[in-house]
């Protein structure tokens, strides 16, 4: 296939859809509860929700919201670290739009903004370079955060800026890595998973290859997905076909983009630049060892957690907010008590209501209160 409605094609769906309730009859772990099925990335939790996969799906699968988007996992203290860095007056504040709106124990970056602070949106770390080129008087600070996607980028802003003696430029670094962080899904005592919608974007950079543990010590399939509504009913398709067959394997069912072993230079610009972290916190699901990164010495020069002082206090969640069982899969969306109601896209009370790809934004964009999701006219 090469355009895209031929990935919407609601024939090739239907097609896929009786084969998926013909393969459920063969897995007899269906027969006693729901297969649970995490899409790790938080792209397809925004097409299982706008296309309304979910009920296309015999009762006895079910999809798991998993911690794919980054926006959605940043801590309320590192957004107060934010603000922070953002309200000096010698600074200039750079970051990418979904971020500006992540609630804080005080405000958001939005806030912020509105009271004074010189926060700028950009689209790409290299906007904010050249920021730094025309206002020499002024520190800019990048607010980087994302998985391995967005850690290529990063580092190549940083790599030029070193080279050409930028020395007004730093940045802040939120980047996480997905690896121990599906670890810790699949090390949740709370969780039951039968298999894996691997992640994308990520893929496009890190490859299949370091997913093979899923499989070998964990024993459960995983499928690499696009995003379009039949690359996830496919995908979705070939995670149970393995579990008919009663095999565990790494699967790559986006091969028109990820490749097994990554892209060599995007993984070559972040070993340069970053180091693991020994342990990072994540919204919801506390400290998660070697799950973020940081600068390394090489670049401590811009690092703005070493030019300033950074508090990096972790500070709670609200307790009506939900948010860590929602990234764990314990309950749905529209099972939170603020859902909807406290908590809405316009007013977030959590992270998840922020980001398009966030878990509570998608549900109630599609599918409200309800629970059940419908196809958009």
């Amino acid at each position: 296939m090469k355009y895209v409605d031929e990935f919407r094609d609601p024939a090739r769906a239907r097609i896929l859809v009786e084969e998926i309730h013909r393969l459920v009859a063969r897995i007899p772990a269906a027969r006693g509860r729901p297969l649970q099925i995490m899409e790790v990335c938080g792209g397809h939790t925004h097409t299982i929700f706008r296309y309304g996969i979910q009920q296309m799906l015999p009762e006895e699968v079910e999809y798991v919201h998993g911690p794919g988007c980054p926006v959605c996992v940043l801590p309320m203290g590192r957004v107060d670290d934010c603000v922070a860095l953002a309200e000096r007056p010698e600074v200039i504040f750079s970051t990418f739009g979904d971020a500006v709106r992540v609630p804080g124990s005080r405000k958001s970056l939005l806030k912020a903004k509105a009271e004074g602070a010189d926060v700028r949106i950009v689209y790409a770390p290299l906007d904010a370079l050249a920021l730094a080129r025309r206002h020499p008087d002024r520190e800019v600070i990048f607010f980087g955060l994302g998985f391995e996607t967005t850690m290529p980028s990063t580092a190549m802003a940083l790599i030029q800026a070193r080279k050409a003696g930028i020395g007004n430029f730093s940045l802040f670094c939120n980047h996480i890595t997905i690896i121990p962080t599906i670890k810790a899904m699949l090390d949740s005592p709370d969780l039951q998973l039968d298999g894996f919608l691997g992640p994308g974007h990520v893929s496009t950079v890190i490859g299949t290859r370091p997913y093979d543990f899923i499989a070998r010590d964990y024993r459960r399939p995983i499928t690499v997905a696009g995003f379009e509504p039949l690359d996830v009913l496919q995908s979705t398709y070939m995670v149970l076909k393995q579990l008919a067959d009663r095999r565990c394997e790494v699967e790559n069912q986006y091969a028109r983009v990820v490749r097994r072993d990554g892209n060599g230079p995007a993984l070559a610009a972040i070993a340069e630049v970053f180091e693991l972290r020994e342990f990072f916190e994540w919204r919801g699901l506390g400290s998660i060892d070697q799950s973020g990164v940081r600068l390394r010495a090489a670049y401590a020069a811009y690092d703005a957690e070493r030019k300033f002082a950074v508090a990096n206090i972790s500070i709670a969640d609200p307790k009506s907010c939900q948010c860590g069982e929602v990234l764990k899969g314990i309950i749905k969306p529209h099972q939170c008590k603020v859902f909807g109601t406290a908590c809405t896209p316009e007013t977030p009370l959590g992270s998840l209501m922020v980001s398009s790809e966030g878990a509570c934004a998608a549900h109630y964009s599609y599918a409200r209160r309800t629970g059940s999701p419908t196809v958009p006219a």
